[in-house]
């Protein structure tokens, strides 16, 4: 029973991933749209309704779609066409197919197949993203020198891998005043924008999970001790407030909040101030259960970076102008 129903599992995703795999293939030659969640109905229903008859397992295999496609086919009807003409080979022509080399029969699939392949399309993923090509170029080799179902594997397997990639290591960025406006942009791809004296303002663009937790301390850390030595080397205004931006950080795990606590205790043995801007609504539920929004305090949690600088850059004003006259009275 157990085999039963591993089998059955297995060979129902496989023959589901190819169906749609296939369709969507085909829907692109085609120019129209293909759902998924229609064709798993279609495909488990023809299943159910074959299984009472002990029909093999169906879904949409790709060879016979190719050949079915080059012979010019339009409609749904040539399933049926070509179910009766199966048929009636069966039946009445099995002998004459006997001595048919399975050559024969390669060839014609091949030939078929060969239409499909879409060189240009590869040309472009190779440009564009060389990773896309390499997940293209995964299922290719594993579809001609192994199966359908390894082609799929190994590009999903490759997919998912490039997913975890991006989760592990998440963008951040240093962001900075484009001049004669409000807004806030990345210095690597506005080299104009400027830095606000005594700020460094970051940018997290990615959700923030026990797997890039240490990663972003690290990355934040190292961005912090690069603007202090920045600073030493100018002479310039000395680091006061650190700005993290959260606008892109979607959700946040307990990982994710210890990062930030530890990340607070770093900040406050270097006499600095740890702002945030504009977390999420889930973000603000787990910040608050956690009490780490009461750690910092609700004032130094702000909706616009903009905001968050003029606050900021206000209170160093305002140290500045109080430097002064505390020296004069003590003098």
């Amino acid at each position: 029973m157990s085999t039963a129903i591993k089998t059955g599992l297995i060979t129902g995703i496989i023959a589901l991933a190819e169906g749609i795999a296939v369709g969507r293939s085909f829907a692109m030659f085609k120019n129209y749209h293909i759902d998924g969640n229609k064709e798993m109905i279609a495909i488990g229903t023809m299943n159910i309704f074959g299984s009472l008859t002990s029909c093999y397992l169906t879904t949409g295999p790709f060879s016979r779609s190719a050949v079915n496609y080059n012979a010019g086919c339009k409609t749904a009807a040539s399933n049926i066409v070509m179910s009766i003409a199966v048929m009636l080979t069966l039946l009445f022509l099995t002998p004459l197919f006997h001595y048919t080399p399975l050559v024969v029969l390669s060839a014609i699939i091949v030939s078929a197949m060969l239409g499909l392949i879409d060189y240009q399309a590869a040309i472009h993923l190779w440009k564009i993203d060389k990773f896309d090509f390499l997940v293209c170029f995964s299922a290719y080799i594993g579809v001609v020198f192994g199966s359908v179902e390894i082609g799929l594997v190994l590009a999903v397997a490759i997919s998912v891998l490039r997913v975890l990639l991006f989760i592990a290591r998440p963008r951040t960025f240093v962001l900075g005043n484009i001049p004669n406006s409000s807004a806030y942009r990345n210095v690597e791809h506005y080299p104009n924008a400027h830095h606000v004296p005594g700020i460094l303002i970051l940018e997290i663009d990615a959700p923030i999970y026990f797997a890039n937790a240490s990663y972003l301390r690290e990355r934040i850390t190292r961005w912090i001790n690069e603007e202090e030595e920045k600073i030493k080397g100018a002479g310039s205004t000395s680091l006061q407030y650190v700005i993290v931006d959260m606008t892109a950080v979607a959700n946040i795990d307990t990982s994710g909040i210890s990062m930030l606590e530890e990340f607070k205790k770093t900040v406050d043995r270097k006499g600095l101030q740890l702002v945030l801007v504009n977390p999420g609504s889930e973000v603000t539920k787990k910040l608050n259960k956690s009490k780490f929004l009461d750690e910092i305090g609700h004032k130094w949690v702000y909706v616009t970076v903009e905001e968050a600088v003029g606050v900021c850059s206000s209170f160093m004003l305002h140290t500045q102008k109080a430097n002064p006259m505390k020296d004069e009275s003590e003098g």
